[in-house]
């Protein structure tokens, strides 16, 4: 191995621990799940917990951030030996947390790590969480709540309704209260309503006029105007957005344009489900987390789905409503989607 090779593995195994603490900062389960390996392990005997492969590593993740009111977690560098296509390392712990059942405190521990290189680069074959302190003295601060809140206020000052909730689970029972049985609805593409089950119970579910699923049987070559048509002006239009600002803007990117139209106006009545970690300060971040952090996420599932990549062909930016509560946005305290 070069002396640059091994500078290199050195740099991605400590950026693979980073994205660690990151996703789990963010709640972003399934991007925690990925950075291990197909029969990679998650072992925490001071909770007591062990998972194994992505799957297991994701259900139990969703199971234990539940639990929380609120967490912080700070990686410090530790070691890292290198042999060959496989590692080994330590990495160092400092965390604070408050359960919603109200069990807290703050505790320092360490992560004992295997790591093995992958097609996709390094990834975790296992990691051991151990305590090494802990203090469960009640907390004398508190987790800040009000940047959704502040949110809401600027998106409902701008003409948009607003909700916060919890979680997916909460999203889809409001999207199936707010949608009436029989209304024509459109679902723009998105990992937010796939991953929270919502796509499958517009189209899939029976309930409506799922307009996606009658245009899939349409002839895209003869029929391009009708289905234009259907997709731009439906009852409901559902989807969510690359970013929202503190500022009470929505941020839209597209490839095809398909829900632009919707979007824009359209719809009688547009439903965006967003997760907690796409409110942005203000209109410049939203752009830069539009091509820096959407744009290489949706690249890799377009290539996936579509067998080509993605673009931003199409950016819409929505800085109210003229007609009240036409736009509603459901706020999600947890992160989900791109």
């Amino acid at each position: 191995m070069t002396d640059f090779q091994a500078i290199a593995d050195r740099v991605e195994i400590e950026a693979l621990r980073g994205e660690f603490t990151d996703a789990a900062m963010m709640r972003d389960r399934a991007r925690l799940a990925a950075l291990f390996t197909g029969d990679g392990v998650l072992r925490m005997p001071d909770i007591p917990a062990e998972f194994t492969g992505p799957e297991e590593i994701l259900a139990g993740g969703e199971r234990l951030q539940a639990q929380w009111e609120f967490f912080v977690q700070n990686t410090h560098p530790g070691t890292i030996q290198l042999d060959g296509d496989t590692a080994t390392g330590r990495a160092y712990i400092q965390e604070l947390a408050r359960t919603r059942d109200g069990r807290q405190g703050q505790n320092y521990a360490v992560y004992h790590d295997r790591y093995r290189r992958t097609g996709d680069g390094w990834r975790f074959a296992e990691r051991v969480y151990e305590v090494r302190y802990l203090d469960t003295s009640p907390l004398a601060g508190e987790a800040p709540t009000d940047r959704l809140e502040r949110t809401a206020a600027a998106l409902r000052a701008n003409n948009f309704a607003v909700e916060i909730l919890d979680d997916a689970a909460a999203a889809r029972a409001r999207v199936a209260e707010l949608i009436p049985q029989g209304a024509s609805v459109f679902t723009g593409a998105s990992e937010t309503l796939r991953l929270s089950g919502i796509d499958a119970d517009i189209n899939a579910g029976g309930r409506y006029d799922a307009i996606k699923a009658r245009t899939l049987g349409m002839d895209r070559a003869t029929r391009a105007r009708e289905i234009w048509a259907l997709i731009g002006a439906p009852d409901v239009i559902v989807g969510s957005v690359a970013a929202v600002t503190e500022t009470g803007s929505l941020v839209v990117a597209s490839a095809s344009g398909g829900q632009i139209p919707g979007y824009a106006g359209g719809a009688g009545h547009a439903i965006w489900i967003v997760g907690s970690q796409k409110v942005v300060p203000d209109l410049g971040a939203a752009l830069r987390r539009v091509e820096e952090h959407c744009l290489p996420l949706e690249n890799v599932r377009a290539q996936a789905v579509y067998g080509r990549p993605s673009a931003v062909n199409r950016l819409l930016v929505l800085n109210g409503e003229l007609e009240p509560g036409r736009g509603t946005v459901l706020l999600l305290r947890e992160p989900i989607g791109f």
